[in-house]
Parts: structure tokens; sequence; C-alpha cells
């Protein structure tokens, strides 16, 4: 049955085979988040490595590569489309050219693999391998070339779970994607015989070895210290997070602007049931503060007001004063306030959105950025560790910047613990949010230290070195985290010291390898 299906597939040509190829990319969006029906993704794969056989040009396999790519990315990043429903009235003529032109501008990746796949080489267990390979590659590429977007890696589906994330820590999340796509492509070549078979077998071992090996680091390591031991330690730092949940459209609003500040200050408060000495870190998410907190003394006496002597507020808000220039300049920053209500540290977002902060080629393209004002958003000089006194170092990532692999902390200063603040309301109650929080966990796992997340709207969690959960605040609810921060179990991983080395080896071996292997079998 398997040899049948996977024959009338690769005869399929013309529209057809287009419209298999597109609707298989899409179907291959489950196995991310929020979903994480894993398994489709060995499925879609299959489709579109047994279509790839009956090809038989250069434009065919282009076409295979780039219509499987559009599929996997317009369904994938289908939330995008919220966002310009904010002010429709505005952006709402633009959704279908941003969700047409980020997935077949995206599929150019996957395009180039499937093709190089299909030209270096022949047996289909050779094409499974380099696909894998090459998919990886241009993964990497992707979050890289024009300022990245490694946004819904394959290496992501793993997030269903602490355990298969572990791998992480080793090779980094892109060498983490070239064993999920070997997953995924492995299977398909169960019809090619007993090698076919074998290789089949070992695509699925690879999740078991995932999922075990794992489950084994994670038993090896002590529990982490319950929240109710550590709130009675007022040594122990504990983390107050807020998430006001209001709506993207009401959040500028001047006419709002002190009834969500209010708000704001309201849930910040020591609950009455926590001990007067204990030290706080209230946090507030990306741009929680709508204002520039610099010029709005009265303001932070409020913020000091609610404030213990040791307690420290971090919000995200607008900055303005330009640093060592005339020109006006604006960053979107994070800044924490101590219980004088002076300002003790503040961090510039260094990784700005394209037309969400800034608009490139301002001078050829008319559109407004999306984000309120009309002065583009300036980059920060990049990761950076704050240390304020008596709060454990950090290293604070805004909105998108925690997607980032090898590139969230100071490597010459190490802090001991990541905070992401982020207002994800652009994105309503889609699959965005998740698969931004999903990115971010990563980060934990790969760097050794827990991970703070506020977000305006949810989901804002704690996970610790290892990844795991420690509390959440779940989508669209109006809540405050509390939860202690314990740096005990901060590791130093093999990502940290190598970064992508064992990416980079993993991907050479196997490249060398396959086409070692295609070169022997054609002086046969």
């Amino acid at each position: 049955m398997i040899n049948t299906l996977a024959a009338r597939l690769a005869g399929l040509s013309g529209w057809r085979r287009r419209f298999v190829l597109l609707i298989a990319g899409a179907v291959a969006v489950l196995a991310l988040p929020p979903f994480f029906v894993i398994p489709v993704l060995p499925i879609c794969f299959a489709v579109l490595l047994w279509t790839l056989e009956g090809v038989r040009c250069n434009k065919g396999a282009l076409s295979a590569g780039w219509w499987f790519g559009t599929g996997h990315f317009a369904a994938g990043f289908y939330w995008i489309s919220h966002a310009f429903l904010v002010q429709p009235e505005v952006y709402g003529w633009m959704i279908p050219f941003a969700l047409l032109g980020l997935g077949g501008g995206l599929a150019i990746f996957p395009m180039l693999a499937v093709w190089a796949s299909w030209r270096l080489t022949t047996g289909l267990v050779q094409r499974a391998v380099m696909l894998a390979v090459l998919w990886s590659v241009a993964e990497y590429l992707r979050g890289h070339i024009l300022t990245g977007f490694p946004w819904n890696l394959l290496a992501h589906v793993w997030a269903v779970d602490a355990a298969p994330m572990q791998f992480a820590s080793v090779v980094g999340v892109y060498g983490l994607s070239v064993v999920t796509a070997l997953f995924a492509t492995l299977p398909a070549a169960v019809i090619a015989g007993k090698r076919g078979r074998l290789a089949a077998l070992s695509g699925v071992l690879i999740a078991v070895s995932l999922w075990g090996g794992g489950a084994i680091r994670l038993a090896s390591v002590p529990p982490t210290l319950p929240s109710s031991a550590a709130l009675d330690d007022p040594s122990v730092p504990v983390v107050q997070i807020v998430q006001p949940n209001i709506a993207q459209r009401d959040k500028w609003r001047p006419d709002l602007q002190r009834q969500h500040f209010t708000k704001l200050i309201d849930m910040s408060r020591r609950p009455v049931d926590m001990d007067p000495m204990q030290k706080r870190i209230v946090i507030w998410p990306e741009t929680a503060a709508t204002f520039f907190v610099e010029d709005q003394p009265m303001a932070r006496s409020q913020m000091a007001e609610i404030l213990g002597p040791d307690d420290i507020l971090i919000t995200g808000a607008p900055r303005t004063y330009p640093r060592d220039t005339d020109e006006y300049k604006v960053w979107n920053s994070v800044q924490v306030i101590d219980a004088r209500g002076d300002i003790v540290a503040s961090f510039d977002k260094f990784h700005l959105v394209p037309f969400g902060e800034y608009v490139p080629f301002r001078s050829i393209l008319p559109f407004p950025k999306l984000t309120a004002g009309r002065t583009d958003f300036s980059a920060g000089p990049g990761p950076r560790t704050l240390e304020v006194q008596g709060v454990p170092s950090f290293s604070p990532l805004i909105c998108y910047e925690v997607i980032f692999p090898g590139h969230v902390i100071d490597d010459q200063n190490r802090p001991e613990w990541l905070l992401n603040v982020t207002n994800d309301g652009w994105f309503g109650d889609s699959a965005g949010p998740y698969q931004h929080m999903a990115a971010a966990r990563f980060r934990s796992v790969e760097e050794g230290l827990p991970l703070v997340r506020a977000a305006y709207t949810g989901v804002s969690v704690m996970f610790d070195p290892y990844g795991r959960k420690l509390a959440d605040l779940p989508l669209s609810t109006r809540n405050i985290l509390i939860h202690p921060l314990l740096s005990n179990q901060n590791h130093t991983t093999v990502y940290y010291l190598w970064r992508d080395i064992l990416f980079y080896g993993i991907v050479s071996f196997l490249a060398v390898l396959v086409m070692g292997y295609n070169r022997f079998l054609k002086s046969l």
C-alpha cells in the first residue's frame, strides 16, 4: 500500500503536484506549537520526498520545494494577520500581501534545500539524509540573512516537553534541527528495500533517543526547591510578573493611559500574605509604561511607593534621550526603577522587528510602521548583562530578541538569569504567542540559565535552567505570577562554550558521507 502511494505521488505533475505539496507543507505545521502533533512531520516529508522521485528537471525540483515551503510558512505564520487587524482601517488591506509575501519569500530557503538534495543525490535514502542536512542549513541561513527570522524551526516540535529538548544544551537548536530533520525524512525511505527499512527505523529511534536521553538527564538533576519553601526565605528574591491583559487596540489610547497605569500599579502591590522583608523583583511587560519614564517623576514616585526598600521594578518603556548626538531618537527599552524612584539601569532593544519597529528602505517604501508613533526605533548596542545591587545579574531581551540562538547574552559577562519582556497582544488568541514561548524556552536549555518571561497578554512563564516549566499565566488572562528566582541549578552548557561549532561539524560530516557514498555508487 505504501509503495503504491509513493508511486502515485511520484507520478503527479502540474497543478496536482503543486497542490499536494502545498497541503503537505501546511499540514506539517501541526507538529509545531501549540499543536505538537509530531507524527505528521515524517508523513508530510514523506509526501515531499516521494513526490520528488517523479521530478525530472531543475525547474520541477525548485517548484516542489517552493510550494511545500509556501504552504508551511503561510500556515505557520497565519497569526501575522492579527497584527494588521488591530487597526484594520489602516492596515487591513495588507494582510494577503503580508501572508503571501512572507510565506513565499521564506519558501526560498526550503526551495533551495529541496533542489540541492535532488540535484546532488540519486537514491531515496541518500536524498532523505541530504534533505535533512540542507533543510537545517537553510534554517540556519534563515536565522541570519537580512536580520534573521529563526521562527518555527523544526527543533521547536520538541518543546512539547523538556526531556527531548535537552540535546540542545549540547548542539543548540540548529543542531537539534538536524536530528529532527532526519527524524522527519528517514521514514520516507521505507520503500527503498532493506537499507530503506533500516533508515526508516533509525528515524523512529531518533525520537525515542531524544526523549529517553533527555529524561535520564533530567532525572539526574535534583528537583527544584518548592516555591513555598523559597517564599519563606527572605534572602531568595521573588519574581512578581504582572500580566495586565490590555487589548492592543486600547494600549496606546491617551484617554486610557492613566487607567492602564493605575491597573499596573495595583497589580504590583505586595500580596498581603507575603513576608514584608521578602525581596521582590516586580516585572512589567514590553512597553507596559506607554510614556517616557525619565520624563515623569510623579509616575516614578508612584512606582516607588509600591516597592519595599530592597525591591526593584523592571518595566518595558520607550526611551528618548539621545546618546552623544543631537539627532532625536527613540529606543524600545527596559528600565529598572528602585525604591527611591530612580532609574538605576536601562537596556535598549538591539534586534528590531522590520515594519513593526522600523521600516527598512524607508526612502522608497511609503509604509508606516505598525507600532505607535511615526519615528522609527533605533537599535541598541547588543546583549548586555544588567547588574543591580542586591539582585542577581540578568540579561534582558525584548520581544523576539529571545528567538535568536547564541545571541541572547554577553559572553564576556555571563548573567545569572534571562528576562524576556514581550507584547504578544498583537497576535490575539492564536498560535503566535505559543510559538514565541517555545522558542524562548530553548534559550534556557542552551544557556543553562532560568528564564523569566513577562508577556502583556500572556503567556507569562518561568523556566528553570533545563527548560522545565515552573509556573505560568495562561494567554488572555489578567493576573500576577509569583515565584522565587533560584540560581542553584545554573550550569555551563556545551553549547555556551562551543556555540554552533558542533552544528557545523554535524552537517559537514553528513554531507561528506552522503556525497562520498553517492560517488561510490556511481563508480560501480
